[in-house]
């Protein structure tokens, strides 16, 4: 049986030429070609601000209180409140507990303010033993002690490493099965995909905060007085990780190891985002407690309100300082 050949109907091509053109768009959108995207369509507000974030909804509270012309927003339910604190402009806002709340809300007022630099401040818990409750200790450089391999036990007290994870190992001590390992990252300034552990404060920053280690600290609270005057510390190195710590042993480890000042939740996921995105980087991180040193019960419930009014004084310190 033949059949006979009928030419396709105009509008048939037509329709056709019109979904190919939207399919075309569709890829290009989706990212088979690069389409950067038009940030300034995100941005809030045009006002180059310092984003000053804080760990500890209390501290946050004293800064807010000080905030002049303030201005909310409300972005993914998190609250972000523009003005003036000690004649800068700024952006305040809570991290959240923990390091995927800090590294989200990071990028998060990276994307929607033109931001200049980042200043984290908070409560930490103590690591070096030649720091106590109540100091403001203010890092060089943050990482992420808990960024590590959970090696293959062999015979008792034996761990196995594969061949391929070799290179990515920190030539430090395990703490049992757990080795420390670098972390791939990019940057804007350098896309490679490269290893990294630590991520470092902003120097002219860090310069600044070494004028303030004068600073009279409060330490006294609600009737609890501490032995010693508390002071600023400038230098050295913090961690952090998506644990509480409250552990002696490890407390120990985590200083031997990463010749730690401080550890907390959230800072040095705030430090890579900063990384990544080429915006300068400070931390600020008073001690709470000890992170499991102390004698007795872990100190925190008593002397978080004084461990967070002491960071948020250098914080404003630093703040009507910066020039």
């Amino acid at each position: 049986m033949h059949h006979t050949a009928h030419a396709p109907r105009p509008g048939l091509i037509q329709r056709s030429i019109r979904r190919l053109g939207l399919w075309a768009l569709a890829m290009l959108v989706t990212g088979c070609a690069s389409v950067p995207p038009d940030k300034q369509a995100l941005r809030l507000d045009d006002q180059p601000r310092i984003a000053v974030i804080s760990a500890f909804a209390p501290e946050l509270a004293l800064l807010l209180a000080q905030l002049q012309q303030p201005v909310s927003h409300r972005i993914g339910g998190v609250e972000f409140s523009t003005g003036l604190l000690a004649g800068k402009p700024v952006v305040l806002f809570l991290s959240g507990i923990s390091m995927t709340n800090a590294a989200m809300n990071t990028q998060r007022v990276l994307d929607r303010f033109d931001i200049s630099h980042i200043m984290f401040s908070g409560i930490a818990g103590g690591v070096n033993p030649g720091l106590h409750i109540g100091d403001v200790s203010v890092p060089a450089q943050w990482g992420q002690y808990m960024e590590w391999l959970m090696a293959r036990e062999g015979p008792p007290g034996q761990y196995s490493v594969p061949e391929w994870m070799k290179s990515e190992l920190l030539p430090l001590p395990a703490f049992g099965m757990m080795h420390p390992r670098s972390v791939q990252v990019r940057s804007a300034a350098s896309p490679q995909i490269s290893q990294q552990f630590w991520f470092a404060a902003d120097a002219r920053m860090l310069a600044l905060a070494r004028s303030l280690q004068d600073i009279d600290l409060a330490h006294c609270h609600a009737g609890q007085c501490l032995q010693r005057r508390p002071r600023v510390v400038v230098g050295g190195n913090g961690v952090s990780g998506p644990a509480f710590v409250d552990n002696k042993a490890f407390r120990e480890y985590t200083f031997n190891t990463f010749e730690a000042q401080v550890l907390d939740m959230e800072t040095a996921a705030t430090a890579m985002v900063a990384h990544g995105n080429g915006v300068p980087f400070i931390a600020f991180r008073s001690l709470s407690d000890l992170a499991g040193g102390g004698a007795g019960d872990n100190e925190m419930a008593t002397f978080m309100q004084l461990a967070a009014a002491n960071s948020a004084k250098v914080l404003l310190a630093f703040l009507a300082a910066w020039q």
